[in-house]
């Protein structure tokens, strides 16, 4: 599995069930086309701790390393090498994928004041997070998730708190299919922790 960077174009959608939607594409450069199957990360709906905070927090796109800052779902093999899964890829760019879900969840959490930096309004927090491991590990068959996100006051560029957040979930099968669906559970942990931790320092 050679690491491969390459734009791909949808050629047709498929509702599945399980974690997501998934989409039928078609992939070009490295070596050839080839089929790719899209998968989504979801935001939990469950579990939160609810946010009745009333400043605004805005909440910028993460920053990744060049593995991560891509579709492409990551796999660290028995050897240590970073690969990426053939045929499959994510719904979009991992950092811009985990900033929706953050905002999402803070939302699904009460929290109405919630924006991207683009939004044109005045934030009282800043949250900025950096992807420390968003992978599939061969060695121990898990999934693995850690993010640190530090909470800044708007304008003054003080950092309230500061966090690592990390999870991991047991892999079924290194496929699209097991890969997506284990990272997906790992990231729900990562993202109620982050909550809760928001309700309380926000």
């Amino acid at each position: 599995m050679p690491l491969c960077r390459a734009k791909s174009s949808l050629t047709k959608r498929a509702l599945l069930t399980g974690s997501g939607a998934a989409v039928a594409v078609a992939l070009t450069g490295c070596g050839g086309a080839s089929n790719l199957t899209t998968f989504d990360l979801t935001a939990p709906r469950n579990g939160l701790h609810r946010s009745g905070g009333r400043g605004i927090v805005i909440i910028s796109e993460p920053t990744a390393v060049f593995v991560f800052d891509s579709e492409r779902i990551v796999v660290r093999s028995v050897k240590g090498e970073l690969t990426y899964l053939p045929a499959s890829q994510w719904s979009d760019r991992l950092p811009k994928l985990l900033q929706a879900r953050l905002i999402q969840t803070l939302e699904n959490a009460g929290r109405a004041a919630v924006a991207r930096p683009g939004d044109r309004l005045t934030g009282t927090f800043q949250i900025v997070s950096d992807v420390g491991a968003f992978e599939i590990r061969e060695d121990t068959r898990q999934a693995v998730v850690e993010i640190a996100v530090k909470l800044a006051v708007a304008g003054s560029g003080t950092i309230k708190a500061a966090r690592v957040f990390g999870a991991t979930s047991p892999v079924s099968t290194i496929d699209g299919a097991g890969a997506s669906a284990a990272l997906d559970l790992a990231l729900a942990q990562v993202l109620r922790d982050f909550s809760a931790w928001v309700a309380v320092t926000a």
